[in-house]
């Protein structure tokens, strides 16, 4: 498999380090605008290669990508202190611009992943320009955000956070929805499989993993400026599926026709990936404040989308 990158910057050198340790790209390139970061940070992961997998990776130019499987772009305004993701709206908007122009003139036939923030704002924008097949522009929409969701889940519950079945869906973002009425472990509902292990989930525990969900980006961004590592091992997964023709399940942005009346919005629900990209998407069982929770979520990711569109 053949990844090409689009920002050398922390998330871009995080995702191209985690392919090359995983072994998921067979190629591997890195193009950025400051040249010299990319070519730095392409030799420092190449020095890593003897103790993984004999990858290549290297620094290049847009012409670089000719032959990618995926082409994922990190690159961007950072996220600030303070900042929320649609602050970054029109900034990256018109950064994309460039950028998806040469994806569709030197890679027209590769799957495009965004990772760029407000991800699921800059995925619709990036179907938009790239105008490929709905199936071939994903974001990475929630899968961080599951993860985390996660991982929390079984700290409290005393197992591997690989055990835990749970979902995150909507924006990645603050109108997030955390689905507690899906999540099981050992095929048993959360709060009754806490409650077997006499670890049940009070209101108070279940509102401080909802905050370290949701806010988890703000407290990392407040300690050390941006976020990279999580979100790398994301992309990776996500990469690793598509390479593998995994079918695998993993909460992305994708196109969605209709959320309750609202048309033609990105969002993630859990969704099958494989070689084409998108192979279908799965309605998870929500109950009533979940199903409006998302509504809302679709409705504020709507209006930004659209919003988005009048820079293009």
């Amino acid at each position: 498999m053949k990844v090409s990158i689009i920002g050398a910057g922390n998330v871009g050198a995080a995702t191209a380090y985690a392919l090359i340790m995983r072994g998921v790209a067979r190629k591997t390139v890195l193009i950025d605008i400051d040249k010299k970061r990319a070519k730095a940070e392409a030799l420092d992961i190449l020095h890593a290669t003897p103790f993984a997998y004999a990858n290549k990776i290297k620094a290049g130019e847009y012409e670089d990508m000719k032959g990618s499987d995926v082409v994922i772009i990190t690159a961007g305004a950072n996220q600030k202190p303070g900042e929320t993701r649609l602050d970054l709206l029109e900034k990256n908007t018109l950064i994309f611009k460039s950028i998806v122009s040469n994806i569709v003139k030197y890679a027209p036939n590769c799957i495009i992943l965004v990772a760029t923030n407000p991800v699921d704002v800059m995925t619709r924008v990036t179907a938009e320009l790239s105008d490929f097949p709905p199936e071939r522009v994903i974001g990475s929409g929630t899968i961080l955000d599951t993860a985390r969701f996660r991982t929390l889940l079984s700290y409290h519950l005393g197992i591997s956070a690989k055990s835990v079945h749970s979902y995150v869906l909507g924006e990645h973002g603050d109108s997030e929805v955390l689905a507690w009425s899906s999540s099981d472990a050992a095929g048993i509902p959360i709060f009754d499989y806490a409650k077997t292990q006499s670890k049940e989930i009070t209101k108070e525990i279940k509102s401080d993993i909802d905050d370290n969900v949701r806010n988890a980006a703000y407290k990392i961004i407040e300690g050390k400026g941006s976020t990279y590592y999580g979100i790398g091992g994301g992309l990776t997964r996500i990469c690793q599926a598509i390479s593998s023709n995994e079918y695998a399940i993993l909460t992305v942005s994708t196109l969605h026709k209709d959320i309750n009346g609202i048309k033609d919005v990105y969002l993630s629900l859990p969704t099958i990936i494989g070689k084409r990209g998108v192979h279908n998407v799965i309605q998870p069982n929500l109950n009533k404040q979940e199903i409006e929770e998302l509504i809302n979520s679709a409705k504020v990711l709507s209006e930004a989308q659209n919003q988005a569109l009048k820079f293009i």
